[in-house]
């Protein structure tokens, strides 16, 4: 680390952060108060390379560096299993606001309204990236991407529901109506347009920074493939859904309106399977966050035994 990571002056001080499912996240204190952030996969067998790939997240944030998104900037990667067991990074630590409520309730409604419009404003640069010149080319596929992302979430799920609790010994469970909303996800009829894009795969507020003072994006953490969505606004400030697509159109230059209720759809179908791996990780002891794992589990749960009645999408 000393050579590595110079940013940050030894003897250190390490706490890990209370939030985030996917991959524990460490606040690196140096001797003078130097900072930095590590990011490790989970230790043990990963259930999902796509949600455990630190890898990745370094390559997405060493590129967006040349870019005007906000990110931190990442010091180094280290893909070596035999110095922490796992591969982990470094990066610069952010200080700003991080709110764990989208509803942002410790903000007045002027700002709240103002630091949702930024938020919008950065998923729509990100949507404008080139990723011919940032060198993300080859980082996926730039076609087909619903059903890509729909295979994915299939294969996710099929592994996830079959975890056993080591404790409890009984397994995750299938979500319900799982099969009757991949058959009408598949469906390209109904799909958006298919556009050539970087998409951030879990844009929320929780993994926004924000300056210390003004309604500002200073940082955008946990880079994943993706469909973003947003809900109707029910506090006083915060933006309805109507007003987030004006300001997405403003921003892309493209209008969404007419695909936006299709995408609001996939982007509640895709966090259940994500939600059912955060209970598969807790069922595992692997997840990161205590503070949230026990609320992922009735989540999860409540998607598996909700409802009897035969689902109509």
């Amino acid at each position: 680390m000393v050579k590595n990571v110079r940013q940050v002056n030894c003897p250190i001080t390490i706490k890990q952060f209370g939030l985030g499912q996917s991959n524990p996240t460490y606040l690196v204190i140096g001797i003078d108060d130097t900072r930095a952030v590590c990011r490790k996969n989970p230790p043990g067998e990963l259930l999902s390379k796509m949600t455990h790939n630190v890898e990745r997240e370094h390559r997405v944030l060493h590129a967006l560096r040349k870019t005007e998104i906000p990110v931190p900037i990442p010091y180094c990667l280290c893909e070596d299993n035999s110095v922490l067991g796992m591969p982990f990074y470094f990066m610069s630590f952010l200080d700003g606001r991080l709110h764990e409520d989208a509803e942002l309730p410790l903000v007045s409604p002027e700002e709240r309204q103002e630091m949702w419009h930024d938020a919008v404003r950065t998923l729509g640069k990100i949507h404008l990236i080139n990723i011919w010149s940032t060198g993300l080319k080859t980082f996926g596929k730039s076609s087909n991407f619903y059903n890509r992302q729909i295979a994915t979430f299939t294969r996710m799920s099929d592994t996830q529901c079959k975890v056993i609790d080591v404790e409890t010994k009984q397994p995750v469970g299938k979500i319900s109506h799982f099969d009757e909303m991949v058959s009408f996800f598949k469906d390209k009829k109904l799909q958006p347009h298919d556009r050539e894009t970087l998409i951030y795969g879990d844009f929320k507020m929780d993994n926004v920074f924000f300056h210390n003072s003004k309604a500002r994006v200073i940082g955008v953490l946990e880079n994943n493939q993706g469909q973003p969505t947003f809900q109707d606004g029910i506090t006083l400030g915060m933006p309805t859904y109507s007003t987030i697509l004006k300001w997405y159109n403003e921003e892309v230059g493209w209008d969404v309106e007419h695909e936006s209720g299709w995408a609001s759809a996939f982007a509640i179908f895709s966090p259940a399977v994500i939600t059912q791996g955060i209970a598969a990780r807790r069922a595992l002891r692997q997840t990161s966050s205590i503070k949230r794992n026990e609320l992922a589990y009735r989540m999860v749960q409540n998607l598996i035994h909700r409802g009897k009645s035969k689902s109509k999408i």
